[in-house]
């Protein structure tokens, strides 16, 4: 019984703490002229965390958190699974709001207590 309360505990810590991050990109986005989208795009493929615009690109941002980056960079664990995950969600969006693919770009921010990094197509 503890182990399935404590196993909750750090699920429910982690969501908040992904969407903190969260909120904090979509600011920083904003702040450097991005139109947000969307945030939390889900299909049965998986989820985007947040899609923008600039000018005429899409961009697809997968936000990763951490509260330091003390041991390696938060983007390392943008793997390669989770990028083609990430791109078979994009074209679902993409597909439902008829856009073309040429038009886009997929990005990481990396968020932590003291820093934000935006790597800019991070993938192709």
């Amino acid at each position: 019984m503890t182990d399935f309360y404590e196993r909750d505990v750090r699920k429910r810590k982690n969501k908040i703490v992904g969407n903190s991050g969260e909120i904090k990109a979509v600011n920083f986005l904003m702040e450097k002229g991005y139109e947000i989208l969307q945030t939390n795009f889900k299909t049965k493929f998986g989820e985007i965390d947040i899609i923008a615009e600039k000018g005429d690109v899409i961009v697809f941002v997968e936000v990763k958190n951490r509260s330091t980056f003390a041991f390696g960079r938060p983007i390392e664990a943008v793997t390669y699974r989770k990028q083609q995950t990430i791109k078979r969600v994009a074209e679902v969006f993409l597909g439902i709001n008829n856009i073309p693919f040429h038009d886009v770009r997929f990005d990481v921010i990396e968020v932590s207590e003291d820093d934000i990094i935006h790597t800019k197509n991070a993938f192709d």
